[in-house]
């Protein structure tokens, strides 16, 4: 019988932390995500069950926090929903019993990695690889941009904390522009 053992993004067994200078870039293994649409005419619906549920949906262009739910704005009546991977491995499945039929939902997961970026000002090292105006936005932005030809969700936490969402395909690339760019900056 095969013994199949599940793997990072990265391919490795355990997520993989880097650091250059002040920088660090960890690899988040431990964050379930679903996507959850409203469908067509049931946004007060599905706003009504994600109230009950505990589930935040944001405005455009914000992350917001929650226990055990937090979500981003992704597209008009769209968000992204993350959970504790270790509590919430079956997200979709979770948030389907949950809101009901006022939602598309589906699993996300394994589509993307997430990096969580930090040091003291990131402003330096963002400006190199996206159009965002990090030191102009306030904690809690969330948008989609791109990084060295990927399309990356960005939400700032803080002036020294970034989460990152890419493609899960485009790990190592994504891993590699960053460290490239902390290079040049760290």
């Amino acid at each position: 019988m095969a013994s199949l053992q599940p793997l990072t993004a990265l391919g490795r067994r355990e997520p993989v932390t880097v650091t250059h200078g002040p920088l660090t870039i960890a690899e988040r293994t431990d964050v379930a995500l679903a996507s959850v649409a409203a469908r067509k005419g049931r946004m007060a619906d599905l706003a009504a069950a994600a109230r009950a549920a505990g589930v935040p949906l944001p405005a455009p262009a914000a992350h917001q926090s929650g226990t055990p739910y937090s979500a981003f704005w992704i597209a008009p009546e769209m968000w992204f929903v993350e959970a504790p991977f270790a509590s919430h491995e079956l997200i979709a499945e979770m948030l389907k019993s949950a809101l009901g039929e006022a939602a598309s939902i589906t699993e996300q997961t394994d589509a993307w990695v997430a990096f969580d970026l930090a040091a003291p000002d990131l402003a330096p090292l963002l400006e190199r690889l996206c159009n965002v105006d990090f030191p102009v936005v306030p904690a809690g932005y969330a948008t989609r941009t791109v990084m060295e030809h990927l399309g990356v969700y960005l939400i700032k936490h803080g002036a020294g904390a970034v989460r990152l969402y890419g493609p899960r395909s485009s790990a190592q690339s994504l891993l590699h522009a960053l460290e490239t760019a902390a290079r040049s900056v760290f």
